[in-house]
């Protein structure tokens, strides 16, 4: 009795794996059948569960649109010979914020200089435009953060999305300016120490008391009608610094993020921001990485990632090009890479890939992005060289709202230009998580995603949690939100069974 049992049991989980084989089988031959249609493609693509987006900048998160709805009662005024929004008395009433939906040339013409639409490279580059447009509505981003942050999370729900990394600087550089009154030091030991005493604390303090303020107006604004409903979601931040800034400011800021990171769960990690090509980042970069790797020391629990070769010749000579991504690496001991499109012009490339490819670091590829800013685009594009040597990757947007795109549109790109399986995407999505920098083990025991942890493999099979798998989701919000990735993946699977192609 017992051994009919016994068989009974292996002949139910073995015709359940068969089924979840089936669908994935089934899934991916209707994906095959509808891959060259763009209508269907889209629709497949935008109800494809996503996993996460971990190189998003809130600063341009938001669509102009929006933003201006955001600032009607700020007191804005626009300037007109560059379209930025300053507080200025006796504005004329065609160029108040408030008033602008009224003049639909000017409301255009914002719109198209605080956002990639509609731009054609000329006199400016896209580089330049790109990176001109957030001093325009700094104002703006300075007093509606929460706003932001609400677009971005109602965005990612209904582009069924699980979990969201947000670089961002809510203390409005008041550490970059702590670090103005702190004279350099090359003992980097002193000056973090001197930075400790002089307020870093109250800063680190103030800034978890505005994401505690961002929390609340989030779950009002998701609980409001009409909203998305997306319980499983997961919103973390990466403390942002600025890398155009003098020494001592760099360091100032790097450090309030690793303690911040330290010491406030919902900031999972720190980052690099500004564009990579600056005076200040190209003269400073190796004493930035130095002193990433100094911190990495101190806080060796605060992860790591950096913008790095998102370079191309036209930007800087090629003496610039070769170190920037290994010194991410091997000197700030990065755990992921934004872009790395200039792994190419890197010194010693292969052995470079070969050692990413091993430390299992990711690199976050933004197509959009660097299309629009690098004009990098197509075949030019490093992202098969990284899968290639097995380095693996997540897509990413970016810079959604000035970029006019979405995580959907990175899915759509990477199956038109380099024609990507529902295999090789799913693997994608699963870096998302996985690659994540949420705290805990992950659920998978290889970064192949064939075998789950041993307590929950039986749970997979039948999507029941036993209680020794419950234990183990409880005890790392990673595999917690991986199991919840699995089960969406599962159920958007099932409705292809019987579904005709294309």
């Amino acid at each position: 009795m017992k051994r009919l049992f016994n068989f009974f049991i292996l002949f139910f989980f073995c015709n359940v794996s068969m089924a979840e084989t089936g669908a994935e089988h089934a899934t991916a031959m209707y994906f095959n059948s509808i891959k060259n249609n763009p209508e269907k493609l889209s629709v497949f693509l935008q109800a494809m569960p996503k996993g996460g987006d971990l190189h998003n900048h809130l600063g341009g998160v938001s669509w102009a649109e929006n933003m201006l709805v955001y600032a009607k009662q700020d007191d804005l005024c626009i300037n007109i010979k560059n379209f930025s929004a300053k507080s200025r008395p006796n504005c004329q009433k065609q160029y108040r914020v408030a008033q602008i939906q009224k003049f639909p040339i000017l409301y255009n013409q914002v719109i198209d200089a605080w956002s990639m639409r509609n731009f054609q490279p000329g006199k400016e580059s896209g580089h330049d435009h790109f990176f001109a447009t957030f001093e325009k509505y700094l104002p703006i981003l300075f007093k509606h953060r929460r706003e932001m942050v609400n677009e971005a999370v109602e965005r990612a729900c209904r582009e069924n999305i699980l979990y969201l990394e947000l670089m961002i600087m809510p203390d409005d550089n008041q550490s970059g300016l702590l670090g103005r009154h702190i004279a350099w030091d090359n003992h980097l030991d002193r000056l973090r120490e001197k930075l400790l005493k002089s307020g870093v604390a109250a800063i680190v303090s103030n800034i978890s008391k505005q994401f505690d303020i961002y929390q609340r107006s989030l779950l009002t604004f998701l609980n409001g009608p009409g909203k998305q409903q997306c319980p499983d979601f997961k919103l973390r931040y990466l403390y942002q610094a600025l890398r155009e800034q003098p020494p001592a400011q760099v360091f100032a800021q790097l450090l309030t993020g690793f303690e911040l990171a330290s010491r406030d769960p919902r900031v999972v990690g720190i980052n690099l921001v500004q564009a990579e090509d600056g005076p200040i980042s190209m003269r400073d970069y190796h004493l930035q990485m130095q002193m990433i790797g100094f911190l990495h020391h101190l806080y060796p629990r605060v992860k790591i990632s950096l913008h790095a070769g998102e370079l191309v010749p036209d930007l800087v000579p090629r003496s610039g090009l070769r170190f920037h991504i290994r010194e991410a690496v091997e000197i700030a001991h990065a755990h992921r890479i934004g872009h790395g499109v200039a792994i190419l012009y890197e010194d010693k490339a292969r052995q470079l890939l070969q050692e990413m490819a091993k430390k299992q670091i990711l690199v976050e590829t933004n197509l959009s992005s660097n299309a629009a800013i690098l004009n990098v685009k197509g075949q030019q594009h490093p992202i098969l060289l990284y899968r290639e040597y097995h380095v693996p990757i997540a897509l990413s947007t970016d810079d959604e709202g000035v970029l006019r795109t979405d995580l959907t549109e990175q899915f759509k790109t990477a199956v038109v230009n380099y024609h990507f399986s529902y295999g090789v995407l799913k693997q994608l999505v699963r870096n998302s998580i996985d690659y994540s920098f949420l705290p805990g083990a992950s659920f998978w025991q290889d970064n192949h995603y064939q075998h789950p942890v041993s307590v929950c493999r039986s749970s997979l099979n039948n999507s029941q949690l036993s209680a020794s798998c419950q234990h183990f989701l409880a005890s790392s919000e990673k595999a917690d939100l991986q199991w919840k990735l699995e089960q969406q993946l599962s159920y958007f699977e099932q409705q292809f069974l019987h579904k005709k192609k294309g």
